[in-house]
């Protein structure tokens, strides 16, 4: 350890005999303890290699490893995988170099590869061993890299696979059996959670884990799935047997019911998350043929639980569980398939015949059984019979409200968070008050992840029971309100409640009482906000905002009466960043909600509009730091768009704050923020747009000529990672506007273009510290008209869907031509590079119709420009643009990218 740390830092330039001395102690057999130290040594090195040192160390370090690799006779498991781990290493980097070094890479790895490949075969070859982690650990860094290979080398290893497949598909069965023993029944080690003397993780769990990954990584490849095609069911039949709940997973979620809901998470890390993602591979591959594996398996599997019941076993539900398991996670690619051998019908029939077959059995005998039920009726609950669903509805309910094991609730709250918002009203209102009463009672007991399941289901559950909630807001209120002081610091679980809330609030006959029951509890903690637990004062703003939002004029002022003037202060006083930030969201609420009126309201506008614009000030101070800033944009916004004639004589001085507060700021987000600002006010000054640019010159910044140059230079860096799409449309518009003037300043400045592209090779940490990253120099007008053609391109991605294909380096086989073919006529697209301007108008309509996921809709719906159609109103300006001066038009062109130039033509010729 030692050592490989002093490696980091001096290794080769300062320690250049390093190598040379640990490769001739791994070659000296006669030195066992020499070999072991080396391997070591050599293990903790090879993750610093670079396309500098690999290249010229494989012809002397592989036959080394490969020597030891093959001596079971005089090396251990541990020794042989220390020597595969080095391997893999150099290969990742070959890997890595390949796609610019194809040529040298593949002169370099073939002359070795067959021999490797009989070595693994060998390895593989024999059936995995009980209880012995260095054996599970060998063939980890056996699949690991063969991973490696397929992922950056399918053009040679293809020939290969299918001398691999048969001693992998032993280590598979065999694997099975082992896991089955150890893990599933737990008759045996399976050496969970447990790690070698150099940290490594040596379970079983984590040697099938790299089992799973490698067959998806193969059934993911066009090119090589074909090796596996004729075993995809008997695949997908052992696979399912992987799925089943493990021993220690019974032992840890009867403990800890929010591990329960942990595990169930799409992204946790285990066999059956594994398990599952190659189901998902074998699907999206293989189509038809993946879907009928999977439910064939599922029923053969659900065949051989019945016969365990019969025989009086115990575990017969396990394998239940998991065939239903795997029917529930492929769920969307089940229903909506249309090449099922069996219609949508005999699915549902199928599915009700899982479901329904224990629904009998008492929740205690097997509660993972029943939560795998309940989850299962929410995935599969638009084809199910609805009166099945109603059934399972009632079931739920009950389930919730009685004494049964914590996991059953969790599957019941899974179910009603899916059956509750597609429910018919006669369905629910007779269950409802029923599980109003179930759910807040469950508030009490849940804590962690199961207390976020159940905000989830009440928040449904108020939904859907819409007027019937009037008649209980004084019952859940006080408990949600409780729930939301207890934890208001932990912003996860203070959202969800924040989210239980609004959904009372916008049920009919809710939004008064419950305003009344909140302002008089948060009105003296934000008068008080020193004197305030932590988090408290905080999160009575979000809770103030939440109220503000879509509120009527009546609840505005009752809230400006009560709070106005604290949150005022707050933002003017407060050091306290998360204060801070609440705070400008929530005057941005008031202003958006209040507009004119609320000036009024304090019967003195002035004052009024001098407070604002004092916080305005305290936000822009560049002594401030950039978190207690962060939504400063989205205030001053809200200032312009509904105060503008308020706001109109102070923009000069708004223009210099702002410069100024996005010179100090070092968060690339906020920056953008405020750069929406400079463009909404770029609008603003239409048709007049020059004279913005003329007070923009006239406004000094440090380090630039003036305030237009510095703002510019600063757009066009930001403009490519600016998000949503309102912020999209009004900063290109605005650009676009900005380019249209034509104005004498933009001859002067130039901005950065593209990145100049290095001499190649991978990006090491030497190399980056050496030469950063170097951009082109172009003038500014040319830099604002790729962006533009970048913003037509991106909706036009948006479109078409653009997935990278695999990166290997094939030849396009003429079946794969046709699919392209294919691919081309069902987006609409013609077959040559340039899209059509009726596509155009498609993807305008794709960009405007997408989901913004900013949270700030209703603050942007009241600006006119959120109806903007951008790809239309960009294709405008390019042929007014165009044809207002041709011969500057086609000069810039020649600046842009071939992709760029592209998608103008397109425009222009419409």
């Amino acid at each position: 350890m030692d050592i490989s740390s002093i490696a980091t830092y001096d290794w080769p330039e300062e320690w250049p005999e390093l190598l040379p001395f640990l490769l001739k102690l791994v070659s000296d057999q006669n030195n066992s303890n020499g070999v072991h130290g080396a391997l070591r040594c050599l293990a903790l090195v090879s993750g610093d290699l670079d396309d500098k040192e690999v290249p010229t160390l494989v012809p002397v370090l592989f036959p080394c490893l490969h020597a030891i690799v093959s001596s079971p006779q005089s090396y251990d498991k541990y020794m042989r995988g220390k020597a595969l781990s080095i391997y893999y290493s150099c290969i990742s980097v070959l890997g890595a170099m390949s796609g610019v070094y194809k040529t040298e890479i593949t002169t370099l790895v073939t002359p070795v590869l067959k021999v490797w490949m009989n070595q693994f075969s060998l390895i593989l070859e024999h059936p995995v061993q009980r209880e012995d982690p260095d054996d599970w650990s060998l063939r980890m860094e056996v699949l690991k890299c063969l991973n490696q290979f397929v992922q950056n080398f399918p053009f040679l290893i293809e020939s290969e696979l299918m001398s691999i497949m048969r001693p992998l598909w032993h280590t598979f069965e065999s694997s099975l059996q082992v896991y089955l023993r150890s893990s599933i029944q737990g008759a045996e080690d399976s050496y969970d959670g447990r790690y070698d003397s150099d940290g490594e993780e040596k379970s079983l769990d984590t040697f099938v884990i790299q089992l799973f990954e490698f067959l998806s990584t193969i059934v993911s490849s066009r090119r090589l799935a074909k090796v596996i095609a004729s075993n995809v069911r008997e695949l997908v039949y052992q696979t399912v047997a992987f799925l089943q709940v493990t021993e220690q997973q019974i032992h840890t979620w009867s403990m800890d019911v929010n591990q329960f809901v942990a595990d169930e998470d799409e992204g946790s890390y285990s066999c059956r998350m594994s398990g599952i993602l190659l189901l998902e591979e074998v699907v999206n591959t293989f189509g038809r043929e993946g879907i009928n594996a999977v439910v064939d398996a599922a029923g053969k599997r659900f065949q051989e639980s019945q016969d365990e019941k019969t025989a009086g076993s115990p575990a017969w539900w396990r394998i239940r569980e998991a065939a239903l398991f795997a029917l529930a996670s492929l769920a969307d690619e089940l229903v909506e398939s249309e090449d099922l051998r069996t219609d949508p019908a005999n699915l549902a029939k199928f599915i009700e015949q899982l479901i329904m077959e224990d629904t009998g059995i008492g929740y205690h005998e097997c509660p993972f059984l029943y939560a795998r039920i309940f989850t299962a009726v929410a995935k599969f609950s638009t084809v199910i019979n609805p009166g099945i669903l109603e059934h399972l509805l009632n079931a739920a309910v009950r389930a919730i409200n009685m004494d049964v094991p914590p996991t059953v609730k969790v599957g019941a709250c899974r179910a009603l968070l899916q059956l509750l918002p597609d429910m018919k009203r006669s369905v629910i209102l007779p269950q409802i008050m029923n599980l109003f009463s179930s759910l807040t009672d469950l508030l009490h007991q849940a804590s962690d992840e199961t207390l976020i399941l159940v905000l989830e289901t009440l928040q449904q559950a108020i939904k859907a029971g819409h007027e019937a909630s009037s008649s209980i807001e004084s019952i859940i209120s006080p408990v949600i309100l409780n729930v939301w002081v207890a934890h208001v610091s932990d912003p996860f679980l203070s959202i969800d409640v924040i989210d239980v809330l609004e959904a009372i609030k916008n049920s009919p006959g809710c939004l008064h009482p419950l305003t009344s029951r909140i302002l008089p509890f948060i009105g003296p903690i934000l008068n008080k906000p020193h004197q305030q637990p932590e988090g408290l004062a905080s999160g009575s703003l979000d809770l103030l905002t939440m109220l503000l939002k879509g509120a009527p004029g009546d609840i505005v002022k009752t809230s400006y009466d009560f709070c106005f003037e604290a949150v005022i202060r707050i933002i003017l006083h407060s050091e306290d960043h998360s204060e801070l930030q609440n705070a400008t969201e929530c005057l941005a609420a008031f202003i958006s909600s209040g507009r004119q009126e609320l000036l009024t309201w304090s019967g003195d506008p002035g004052l009024t509009m001098r407070s604002l614009l004092d916080a305005a000030s305290r936000l822009l101070n560049p002594d401030l730091e950039c978190s207690g800033s962060l939504f400063a944009g989205k205030y001053i916004l809200q200032l312009i768009l509904h105060l503008p004639s308020e706001m109109a004589p102070h923009v000069q001085d708004l223009v210099a704050a702002l410069v100024r507060r996005m010179q100090s700021a070092d968060i690339s987000g906020f920056r953008s923020s405020l750069l929406l600002i400079f463009a909404r006010l770029v609008h603003m000054s239409f048709p007049n747009v020059d004279q913005f640019i003329n007070l923009l010159v006239s406004v000094p910044a440090d380090g630039h000529e003036n305030s237009f140059a510095y703002v510019m230079t600063e757009w066009t860096k930001q403009q490519g990672e600016i998000q949503g799409a309102y912020q999209i449309k009004v900063t290109s518009s605005a650009l676009a506007l900005l380019l249209s003037t034509k104005h004498s300043e933009f001859a002067k400045v130039n901005v950065p273009g593209n990145p100049i592209q290095s001499n190649g090779g991978i990006t090491t940490r030497s190399k980056a510290r050496s030469a950063p990253e170097q951009w082109s120099i172009i003038p500014l007008p040319m830099k604002i008209l790729a962006l533009l053609a970048d913003t037509l391109i991106e909706i036009q991605e948006q479109v078409v869907g653009c997935e990278d294909e695999d990166s290997e380096w094939e030849e396009v086989h003429e079946g794969d031509v046709e699919a392209d073919k294919d691919l081309l006529r069902s987006t609409g697209a013609s077959q040559s590079s340039k899209p059509t301007y009726n596509q155009l108008a498609a993807m305008a309509r794709t960009f405007e119709n997408q989901d913004d996921d900013d949270g700030d809709d209703d603050l942007h719906v009241t600006d006119p420009l959120n109806e903007i159609n951008l790809a239309s109103y960009l294709a405008d300006f390019l042929l007014k643009f165009s044809s207002g001066d041709r011969s500057l038009f086609d000069n810039l062109c020649q600046g842009l990218t071939q992709a760029q130039r592209n998608v103008i033509q397109t425009v222009l010729n419409r």
